[in-house]
């Protein structure tokens, strides 16, 4: 694998990370239980996603 090809997979990793940790985020602060149950399985998914990508290399 090449270092631009590592350089993809790594900006991949951290947008995932950071996606989950602005849902988990936003999961906090709603009141609304149907919002904050759907904004946890985003948050829930893109962790998946994340480990996904991790298991991939």
């Amino acid at each position: 694998m090449s270092p631009k090809e590592l350089l993809y997979i790594e900006d991949a990793l951290n947008h995932e990370q950071f996606m989950k940790i602005q849902c988990a985020d936003c999961a906090n602060k709603l009141q609304d239980p149907v919002l904050k149950n759907f904004v946890s399985q985003l948050e829930q998914r893109h962790t998946q996603i994340f480990d996904e990508i991790y298991r991939t290399l």
